[in-house]
């Protein structure tokens, strides 16, 4: 039997997007595709085979100790977007002042699922969730720029909805339009959680 199971759920693809360079600003340029190679999406700041540590790790490795990059795209769903939006007080919020690389429409808690799950297209490029992506300070800048009063709202309201960070374990083309198969790791939750 498969390590992985396939679901029969399905996101839709409904926006994607890139981030040309970090040092100029988080938000990311809209795009109607991406190409996928195992660095990640050509010319996204956030690609590469691997990357210097940050905070996320610093229980593991002293900041910028050089690890495999399992962050090259970041995945946030619609559902939790209009959650968050409602939460803050909001009637939108755009994916761009995320760095969002990709908005998907139709699985549920989303920002849930279980890491080392695969997203897979039809023509087979297959993206690998690494772990929830947590509320940070970093979008907050650029939501003010459109909602100054509400921004400090978001890490609050994003909590729990922040989407996933994933990598490309094969390569291909990503397609606004495109649908999602969700497969899942065959197995029991953990017992030890603490």
């Amino acid at each position: 039997m498969p390590a992985l199971k396939t679901t029969d759920h399905f996101g839709e693809i409904i926006w994607l997007g890139q981030v040309g360079d970090r040092d100029a600003g988080l938000r990311s340029t809209l795009t109607q595709s991406l190409s996928l190679d195992f660095a990640g999406p050509a010319g996204e700041t956030h690609g590469g085979l691997t990357r210097p540590s940050c905070s996320r790790v610093s229980s593991q490795y002293e900041r910028g100790t050089e690890i495999r990059n399992v962050r090259q795209l970041s995945i946030v769903s619609e559902e939790e977007l209009s959650a968050i939006a409602d939460e803050m007080g909001v009637a939108r919020l755009d994916p761009s002042w995320f760095g969002a690389s990709v908005v998907l429409r139709g699985i549920p808690d989303f920002s849930h699922i279980p890491p080392s799950s695969r997203l897979q297209n039809d023509a087979g490029t297959t993206l690998t969730i690494d772990m929830q992506n947590r509320p940070c300070h970093l979008p907050v800048a650029e939501i003010k720029v459109d909602h100054p009063n509400e921004a400090k709202g978001f890490k609050a309201a994003a909590w729990g909805r922040r989407g996933v960070t994933a990598w490309v374990e094969r390569e291909g083309q990503l397609s606004v339009g495109d649908q999602l198969r969700l497969h899942i790791p065959d197995q029991r939750a953990w017992l030890a959680q603490s």
